[in-house]
């Protein structure tokens, strides 16, 4: 299964775009955070990742969305 994670950091800002972007890619299953890049804790991602099994997918619009840079994604 590919599994889609959108982050969006203002309400103001539309998660549609990530969200037609990762449903072209095929996933079939989202989770998703309102909330700064600089945020660690993020239960959208939490629960994302505890969903994720053996086998799945686990993606991104961008790697920015992870996190403002590849250090603070890993933490």
């Amino acid at each position: 299964m590919k599994i889609g994670y959108i982050r969006v950091s203002k309400q103001e800002q539309n998660e549609a775009l990530q969200r037609d972007a990762l449903k072209e890619a095929g996933c079939e299953k989202y989770f998703h955070d309102t909330m700064t890049g600089s945020t660690f804790e993020r239960e959208g991602l939490e629960e994302a990742l505890a969903f994720v099994r053996p086998g799945d997918t686990f993606m991104v619009w961008k790697l920015d969305r992870l996190g403002r840079s590849l250090q603070g994604s890993g933490e």
